[in-house]
């Protein structure tokens, strides 16, 4: 049976192999989802009114898990590799028939219609079918939502089944072991078994995008956030986990297209997404504030503590994981535009964390230094924080989201080389890792200064300085920067000792040479002489 406000045809849940003798809960509010999980002993609220969960065993993506259908559509299409493993049909079929099989049997499932693509003519429409009330909510928040009389005639384009109760047979499922998400181009169908970390969710729906955009509508597909300032200036911010793209893209002085998934056309950018899923380890008023007042009814927190005896989560701790999330619609953001487009880009910011302590808090580069600084997506972490461990380590993710692109970089590369060139487009790097020294002993930039140097880049107030070029890295550097200190600017003369700091550049630019081998039989000889040089 079917709970109301809505009503679906059975005839399309039927297709999706349910065969309806469970209750089927279908597009809940959010008010409902949170009583359905609080019930169901799944969750609880905290002091603002967010519901609070635990994804249990797994808190993060698992790629390793992450399967596409080799058929006829996807056999010489996707960039076999790395991050997309292949997987036969006869797997898929099975795969399929154990998630329906599972879903059936459950008392209750909670389905939702839903759509990607915030510019009508890519629009995708999504059915989300969950085990659990909390998931359904999860994709309630970060997917666009269908105005109540679309919902008549929705017919979706593509089927997420989410089973995270169920542990696959590896042997007969041709899989590493009891968990999967497995795409199927062919099926139109993402199926998600033995996790419930909703982030399979939501980059599964990217990775289809990914493939479908740049191959069939000449769309640009991007990982990054976008805003825009008062006079309709559009801007890009691409970085892996922890370089700050949520944070120094959600800026009260301008306003927020999206946090994290782009496309771009010909007249411009758009959201895929309807909200927004944010990082909130270490999570303040005082530097994220408008990130902290999206914890509140309606927003779903994941994998957070409690002080103790309170209702307070505690931001500071990581003893779950350090990937501590929220996830809320985007008008949770006063500051965001309601339409989630924007028109072309002026500029783009390439943002790392670099722990090494040696590229400068910002740089301009050439459109050659572009791509080849973006097919590389550079940042670098610390190891761990136990006693002791304190090496960075370096992390190459080509266009800044090598798991979620199907196709080959240099693909993504080519298109924005081309974007770039047609429109003008300023490109900068910006370091929002160590200065003065590597982790251990300099210090991490201050979001202050990266925030100055950002909108002095926006506002001109870097185009008529004297800038220097790094003899290594090669990257235009400004030699002053209003509201920064100059000393700052230029990486060699933060170090107490700058032989160690010319050890520790050669050393990264040695990383970066040796990563883009890969690429360089790929791309154009001025790209790959656009690195460092030893």
């Amino acid at each position: 049976m079917l709970t109301k406000p809505f009503e679906i045809p059975e005839k399309q849940l039927k297709s999706a192999g349910l065969n309806l003798n469970n209750q089927i809960h279908y597009q809940l509010t959010s008010d409902e989802l949170v009583e359905d999980a609080l019930m169901n002993h799944q969750g609880r609220l905290n002091d603002t009114g967010a519901l609070v969960i635990s994804t249990g065993t797994f808190t993060g993506r698992s790629p390793k898990d992450k399967f596409v259908v080799k058929d006829d559509l996807t056999a010489t299409t996707i960039d076999w590799g790395n991050f997309n493993n292949p997987i036969e049909e006869r797997y898929f079929d099975r795969i399929l028939e154990d998630v329906r099989s599972y879903l059936n049997s459950r008392e209750e499932l909670w389905v939702r219609d839903a759509y990607a693509c915030a510019a009508p003519e890519y629009r995708l429409n999504i059915r989300v079918v969950n085990e659990l009330p909390w998931m359904n909510l999860f994709a309630h928040n970060l997917f666009l939502r269908p105005a109540e009389e679309e919902l008549e005639h929705f017919e979706p384009d593509w089927h997420i089944l989410s089973a995270p109760g169920l542990e696959l047979d590896p042997v007969r499922c041709g899989t590493r072991q009891g968990n999967a998400t497995v795409v199927s181009f062919k099926h139109k169908m993402i199926l998600i078994a033995g996790s419930a970390y909703t982030g399979e969710i939501k980059k599964g729906i990217f990775s289809i995008l990914n493939y479908l955009l740049p191959q069939t509508r000449d769309v640009l597909s991007m990982h990054c956030s976008a805003n825009i300032g008062k006079d309709g200036d559009t801007a890009l911010f691409f970085g892996l986990s922890g370089t700050g793209k949520t944070t120094l893209s959600t800026d009260p002085n301008r306003k927020l297209i999206g946090d994290d998934e782009h496309g771009w056309d010909d007249k411009g950018v758009f959201n895929f997404e309807g909200g927004c899923y944010a990082k909130c380890i270490g999570l303040s008023e005082e530097k994220e504030p408008e990130i902290y007042h999206a914890v509140r009814k309606g927003a779903l927190v994941e994998n957070v503590t409690f002080f103790p005896g309170t209702d307070r989560i505690n931001f500071e701790d990581a003893s779950v994981t350090e990937n501590t999330r929220v996830a809320y619609p985007i008008d949770f953001v006063e500051n965001s535009v309601p339409e989630e487009m924007g028109g072309v880009p002026e500029h783009i910011f390439f943002l790392t964390c670099d722990a090494y302590g040696v590229l400068p808090p910002i740089a301009r580069l050439s459109r050659e230094q572009a791509l080849y600084y973006f097919i590389s997506g550079y940042t670098a972490k610390v190891a761990g924080t136990e006693a002791g461990v304190t090496e960075p380590k370096a992390t190459f993710s080509a266009c800044f989201g090598a798991p979620f692109l199907p196709l080959h970089p240099a693909r993504y590369a080519a298109m924005l080389g081309e974007r770039i060139a047609a429109h003008g487009v300023k490109v900068w790097m910006v370091n929002t890792g160590w200065t003065g020294g590597a982790y251990g002993t300099g210090s991490r930039m201050k979001l202050a200064d990266s925030r100055a140097m950002i909108r002095a880049a926006l506002n001109g107030g870097l185009d008529n300085v004297i800038y220097h070029k790094d003899p290594v890295f090669r990257l235009m550097i400004p030699g002053t920067c209003p509201g920064v200190d100059p000393n700052v600017l230029t990486p060699r003369h933060t170090w107490q000792h700058p032989e160690a700091y010319d050890a520790q550049a050669a050393d990264l630019a040695g990383q970066f040479i040796k990563n883009f081998e890969r690429y360089a039989a790929v791309v154009a000889g001025a790209i790959k002489d656009a690195g460092p040089k030893l």
